[in-house]
């Protein structure tokens, strides 16, 4: 009789061994898991554990003084647009896909890393590119397939969200370090090339299940301090070239989404203007209850512009204001924690002139 019992006791031992590896709970019936790709404005830290440089890390102090108190990697002084986005969908901070834990991938992942591109080409060998963050997306769902099943791993990433923010790095890369590319195309071109690209990579996670999607349009790239101090002359202008490829690329970013509407089975997608968003606050930071809208918090030169934030890059000397959410920019081209709250706000519950066809709560309730 003890024997038996002693087998039995056995097999259930195995039995939760199975279990815990193959994960034999099942996922809540409204549960929305959401999904992050792009670049350092969505990057949680990620490239915390690439081998890359400092110029595209930000794990180090100030970063993250407010909110989190020590630096985690997010290029501002606290949380991030998607950090927000989590809190409003009822889901805990999403973990950066690289960082080593025990993740419940059931609530989703963060595959955005600082100065990637859409182009495989932009900051090669130093950055997460989009088409690589597809990839290892590609991973997971295998992962949730094993734990899950087929079939509910289906339907959980049916009811994912996906939030994408891409593109600034594309074109901002060539024109800071004045590369012979932007020469060799002209701007339609290139444009077309950075929406192809990520056309593909929707494509690539519709085929895996994925059917909500978010994107944040550019913002006004060619007016952030890091680019006005580029400007020769007047004290107030842009970068004109940035501004017209910003434009140029929202323009056809919306022109594919809605291709992408009729092509796609179940596809439906939030495109929040982040360029009205921000240029807004740019030009009456009063309005929106900041003190300085042109100006980093961190940084030095003119506009608080050079990228020298912390004192761990090229340029060691830096300045740093005493309330950051008193400013629209923490640093040179990344908004303040407060900033984001507001931008995430209104990519989760806009109206349709500034967040359509739908709102990322819209596509939640979905």
């Amino acid at each position: 009789m003890a024997s038996l019992r002693t087998h039995i006791y056995s097999l259930l031992g195995y039995a939760t061994i199975f279990c815990s590896l193959i994960s034999c709970y099942t996922v809540p019936e409204n549960h929305v898991p959401l999904f992050i790709f792009g670049d350092s404005i969505f990057d949680a830290g990620n490239n915390n554990y690439i081998n890359t440089t400092v110029d595209y890390q930000a794990n180090f102090w100030p970063y993250g003084e407010t909110f989190f108190k020590y630096s985690t990697g997010r290029f501002s002084d606290g949380r991030l647009i998607p950090d927000f986005i989590a809190e409003y969908a009822g889901l805990p901070l999403i973990p950066p896909y690289l960082k080593p834990a025990n993740h419940k991938f059931v609530d989703g992942v963060n595959f955005a890393s600082a100065g990637a591109g859409a182009l495989v080409e932009i900051h090669q060998g130093f950055v997460i590119d989009l088409h690589t963050q597809v990839s290892y997306f590609k991973n997971i769902e295998k992962l949730l397939s094993q734990e899950l099943g087929d079939a509910e791993a289906k339907k959980l990433l049916g009811r994912a969200l996906y939030i994408i923010s891409i593109g600034s790095n594309d074109y901002l890369t060539p024109i800071v370090q004045n590369s012979s590319v932007l020469q060799s195309y002209s701007e339609e071109e290139y444009v077309a090339m950075v929406i192809g690209n990520l056309t593909v990579s929707i494509k690539e996670i519709h085929k895996k299940g994925g059917r909500k999607f978010g994107f944040l349009s550019l913002g006004p790239i060619g007016c952030i301090p890091g680019l006005k101090l580029l400007v020769s002359g007047s004290t107030s202008s842009c970068l004109d070239k940035a501004t017209r490829l910003a434009h140029l690329h929202n323009k056809a970013l919306s022109v594919a989404l809605q291709k992408l509407e009729n092509q796609l089975e179940g596809f439906k997608f939030a495109n929040h203007d982040f360029y009205t968003s921000l240029i807004e606050r740019m030009n009456n930071p009063s309005k929106y209850g900041f003190k300085v809208g042109n100006m980093a918090c961190c940084g030095s030169g003119p506009y608080r512009g050079q990228s020298s934030c912390g004192g761990k890059r090229q340029i060691k000397e830096y300045e740093l204001c005493e309330k950051p959410s008193e400013y629209l920019f923490f640093d040179s081209g990344h908004p303040t924690e407060r900033a984001n709250q507001e931008i995430a706000e209104l990519f989760w519950d806009g109206t349709p002139n500034m967040t359509g066809p739908y709102n990322l709560k819209a596509l939640f309730n979905l």
